[in-house]
């Protein structure tokens, strides 16, 4: 089978060096196994993104060395094949619409008979109450009930796994979805979300190996569940270690001084950063 892999930053920030370890490891596996190397554009949160930070995604990288296939996919140009899948779903009675508020979410985890914290569960409203609300113009989430999934899947829902590569060879590490709760898959005014979307991407550029930090790591269970879901075949997972500040922290695009732009600024050369890495 081919080598797959990619890098798929969103353009909400600055890149750091970060970033500049996950795409260049990326690069490198995709290069050793005579494979291919995607760029993607992860750039469904309007509200967040930036033209200035869209644009200096594709300088920091091609400053830093890397190369990457053409044309480069862009989520924001792909929403109405998000809204189909969803649709499906729905179809499926997969997803259910969500009305409640964050404070409404709060206080149901906050319960005392809430056996999984911070997993929040729930249900569909009487189709009375859903019609008056989308009558009112009531915000919702869509969210995956993870009830339906296991009727769904039956036996496979309780031994999900997702391959992980780990200390040189491979593992089956379960997928644990119901510590995730039921997540948002989309909202009203937006046919998607991370999840929905990076597994849906993924799956139809070939994706084979998904390397990225070990933050996403419990990311990959829930990733799981969704390809059996859609009956996609799932990738090879990779976590990798986080690029940590000199106070121990994970860097983020907050972090100014990290960034790939000011050292470019400051200085440094492309193999000054890759010197930093790991």
């Amino acid at each position: 089978m081919e080598t797959i892999t990619r890098f798929a930053p969103s353009p909400t920030g600055y890149l750091h060096l970060g970033h500049a370890y996950s795409a260049l490891i990326n690069l490198d596996r995709a290069q050793a196994a005579n494979g291919r190397f995607l760029l993607r554009i992860e750039d469904i949160d309007q509200t967040r993104c930036r033209p200035e930070y869209d644009a200096a995604i594709f300088e920091d990288l091609a400053w830093l060395g890397l190369t990457w296939e053409e044309p480069v996919v862009r989520q924001s140009e792909r929403m109405a094949m998000y809204e189909t899948r969803l649709a499906d779903l729905q179809s499926r009675g997969l997803i259910y619409r969500c009305f409640k508020t964050r404070k409404d979410i709060e206080n149901a985890l906050s319960a005392p008979h809430n056996s999984l914290a911070g997993a929040f569960r729930s249900a569909p409203l009487a189709a009375l109450e859903e019609r008056d609300n989308l009558a009112d113009g009531k915000p919702y989430a869509w969210r995956l009930s993870l009830t339906e999934a296991a009727q769904t899947l039956g036996n496979a829902y309780s031994t999900l796994t997702f391959t992980e590569e780990k200390d040189g060879g491979r593992v089956e590490t379960p997928a644990d979805v119901d510590r995730f709760g039921d997540v948002v898959l989309g909202r009203k005014d937006s046919g998607t979300s991370y999840h929905l979307s990076s597994v849906l991407d993924d799956a139809e550029q070939g994706v084979t190996h998904i390397i990225r930090g070990e933050d996403l790591r419990e990311a990959a269970g829930l990733h799981t569940l969704l390809y059996a879901l859609f009956d996609l075949a799932p990738p090879l997972y990779r976590h990798h270690a986080l690029i940590t500040g000199e106070d121990g922290k994970r860097l983020a695009k907050r972090d100014q001084a990290a960034t790939l732009r000011a050292m470019r600024e400051g200085g440094l050369t492309p193999d000054d950063v890759k010197g930093q890495l790991p």
